[in-house]
């Protein structure tokens, strides 16, 4: 049994460990943070995450990077930064495929929950269904009764094998009873481009990669695979509203730390950047993105990955969908 003098040495030095974490976290930041976007630039992910990026520097008063890393769907920045030193120095702009689906696709070398602090959620931007010009139908049942007519005829282009809008489009397929067949291609870019030739005939392209097409009167709107309608596009219905339930692919975009980060800094993170995005310019540069500002807690955050994962889990059992 251990000594009394023993006890009452471990206890005033776990007394002391409290205020030098503490001492260590006000001191924090003291040195330029990197958020690690794990897509390359120029997309959605990346166009957010320097908006956030500018404001958490001011605040902080700290300059603020972005570093792209892309790859095997934003596995590899994920990976990085999960074996990243836990000083809140390094920071991980998650996103669906990171902390959603690719526990359900990929033997991945990091846990989306164990691994990383969670620090807020950021934004959230439904994907939409688009057809070409050459396609006669107005909205989504009537896509589908078209579909239906001529089966095997149809086909989808997705961003590649396992990506949100490969989920999607299968999704869309099972609900409705499609005998379709689905196209990828190595990113949304060249997919939108075959979908506006009318070599493919729809797809679900995220609201940021598909707003300037719409606008431009490229491609057209049928419905948001959302739980809402998009602020971008108000009067396009989503999916549910005509009949067509279970389609719900909306991309979400998050903040997390790798594990062991000290909570103080965690809870600081978050104030500051909620404070960013509760700010009417930044939510406005955000909305111009296609996606809607969505504030909490890291504990929120912490449930919301975990109902993800199980969620994508079994769509992906169901839909038997693979990555190449």
């Amino acid at each position: 049994m251990p000594s009394k003098k023993l006890f009452a040495n471990t206890v005033a030095l776990c007394a002391l460990a409290v205020p030098v974490t503490s001492a260590l976290a006000q001191a924090w930041p003291e040195k330029t943070i990197t958020i690690v976007v794990p897509t390359a630039a120029g997309g959605a992910n990346d166009a957010i995450a320097r908006i956030i990026g500018q404001g958490l520097s001011t605040r902080l008063g700290q300059p603020v990077i972005i570093e792209n890393r892309a790859g095997a769907a934003g596995a590899i920045a994920s990976e990085a930064v999960a074996r990243a030193n836990p000083d809140g120095y390094t920071l991980m702009f998650g996103y669906i495929a990171t902390h959603g689906i690719n526990p359900a696709l990929q033997k991945l070398k990091y846990d989306p929950v164990a691994d990383f602090e969670p620090i807020g959620m950021v934004a959230a931007s439904p994907t939409v269904l688009v057809v070409n010009n050459g396609v006669p139908a107005k909205n989504a049942k009537e896509l589908v009764q078209l579909i239906k007519s001529k089966p095997n005829t149809f086909n989808y282009a997705s961003a590649g094998n396992g990506t949100a809008p490969h989920i999607a489009g299968e999704m869309f397929r099972l609900a409705a009873g499609l005998e379709v067949q689905g196209i990828p291609y190595k990113g949304s870019a060249p997919a939108i481009v075959d979908t506006i030739a009318g070599s493919t005939q729809y797809m679900f392209p995220s609201m940021f990669t598909a707003y300037p097409q719409i606008k431009g009167g490229k491609l057209r709107a049928l419905g948001i695979a959302g739980e809402k309608r998009s602020i971008v596009m108000p009067d396009v219905p989503t999916l549910t509203e005509q009949g067509i339930p279970n389609v719900n692919m909306s991309q979400w975009y998050a903040m997390f730390a790798p594990a062991k980060t000290p909570k103080a800094i965690i809870d600081k993170l978050n104030k500051e950047m909620n404070a960013v995005l509760n700010d009417k310019a930044t939510e406005k540069k955000i909305e111009d993105q296609g996606a809607e500002v969505e504030t909490g807690t890291p504990d929120q955050l912490k449930a919301f990955v975990k109902k993800e994962a199980a969620h994508w889990k079994s769509v992906v059992t169901a839909a038997k969908i693979q990555i190449d």
